[in-house]
């Protein structure tokens, strides 16, 4: 593979471009709800987005680090070509790789401290540090059951209120519901992520959530992520948060209800294609979802 790829080829499997709509989609929801207090700000979302998207391109290069500086990853590995463990990037490039990301999103972070104050600064340090205790450090949260939270957490309440709050100098309430979706669907990209690799993990000793909870369970798991974050606009519809337009990512009702099925029967291999569905399906809910929101508060 080192003979067919450029260096940038291997640069780009190093980074994951297929991850990276998952921080697009809650700056857009978060930018969405600034809107709709009449505060959308063009150059801070554009930061908050190349922010987002620096702090999952660190996450993925540190996942690629630690699992094999770990042990982790092995050619029995079932998912994308991890650069460190295959031997396309050697350790110690992948970590600078990583330390540059994240101390770019950093600097972005201490520019958005400007407009939305020095809360940001913390929120910034905060998502730095999660990053690198996301794969590393001596208590890994994705080897400890703690990954899915982690990505609720970080690419959704925070992605979503942070973005709002840089923009609109509040933190509403329409901001905590409508992170809500999007943290629920990354994190069931994550979930599938971790139910193809339950068997490889287990046998590394990673307790990712999947690995306790055992395939049938997280299976429903995944299930109840889909289902939630599709209960969420009609009850903001019922409850007067928002109007019928919410409603629009309703429309993507039928995918979810293929992902929910093909999870069920699918295995291996097979979960990388589900897994690129699930990041899909995240991406075009939360832009209907965006678009819901500004045309309601138009």
């Amino acid at each position: 593979m080192q003979e067919t790829l450029s260096k940038f080829e291997i640069w780009l499997l190093a980074i994951r471009p297929k991850t990276l709509p998952a921080a697009v989609g809650p700056v857009a929801v978060g930018s969405a709800v600034a809107f709709s207090h009449g505060k959308f700000a063009f150059v801070p979302a554009f930061c908050c987005l190349l922010g987002a998207t620096l702090l999952q391109i660190g996450v993925n290069l540190a996942n690629d680090y630690f699992d094999f500086k770990n042990s982790i990853d092995s050619e029995e590995r079932l998912g994308p070509v991890r650069v460190t463990q295959s031997g396309l990037i050697s350790p110690a490039a992948v970590k600078g790789g990583m330390i540059f990301s994240l101390l770019l999103a950093f600097f972005l972070f201490l520019y958005l401290a400007t407009v939305g104050g020095v809360t940001i600064v913390i929120i910034g340090i905060v998502s730095v540090l999660a990053a690198l205790a996301y794969s590393g450090g001596p208590y890994p949260l994705a080897s400890h059951g703690l990954g899915e939270l982690f990505v609720f957490i970080f690419f959704g309440l925070v992605a979503v209120c942070g973005t709002s709050f840089i923009q609109s100098g509040e933190l509403s309430l329409l901001a905590l519901v409508a992170a809500v979706p999007p943290g629920l669907l990354i994190t069931a990209i994550m979930v599938v992520n971790n139910l193809r690799d339950i068997d490889t993990d287990r046998k590394a000793g990673k307790n990712t959530l999947a690995v306790i909870l055992g395939r049938s369970r997280t299976i429903i798991e995944f299930k109840l992520l889909l289902l939630l974050s599709y209960l969420v606009p009609p009850l903001m519809v019922l409850t007067g948060v928002a109007k019928s337009f919410i409603l629009l990512p309703l429309l993507t009702v039928p995918l979810a209800w293929l992902l929910a099925k093909k999870i069920k029967v699918e295995q291996g291999v097979q979960l990388n294609a589900l897994l690129a569905d699930t990041a899909r399906l995240s991406f075009l809910y939360s832009l209907l979802f965006a678009a819901g929101l500004i045309v309601d508060f138009s």
